[in-house]
């Protein structure tokens, strides 16, 4: 797998998530908005005296432009990393008229 996804129509969201587990992220697709969301599942309650990185909840949305799809979603090492294409239909598409 190569670490860039890009080209003219494609597209990656890269999104830091170090502390969470695959299991408190829920990455949703619904028309043209992407949502990420995250939730910690721990019940009990520590005290700390310095937390660097914060665990409370999130939700991050993305308007997505027409024809951009979720094309696939990995989480590697705390990394949450999105795919995106932009799929234009044949008849949308410009064309040359001779």
């Amino acid at each position: 797998m190569t670490p860039y996804w890009s080209g003219e129509d494609r597209y990656q969201i890269s999104l830091a998530l170090a502390g969470f587990t695959p299991d408190e992220i829920a990455v949703t697709a619904e028309r043209n908005v992407l949502s990420i969301e995250g939730r910690k599942t721990e019940a009990v309650k520590k005290d700390y005296l310095y937390q660097g990185i914060s665990a409370r909840q999130f939700k991050r949305t993305f308007n997505l432009a027409d024809y951009v799809k979720v094309e696939g979603a990995t989480f590697e090492n705390g990394l949450l990393q999105i795919k995106l294409v932009r799929e234009i239909p044949e008849a949308m598409k410009p064309r040359r008229i001779p």
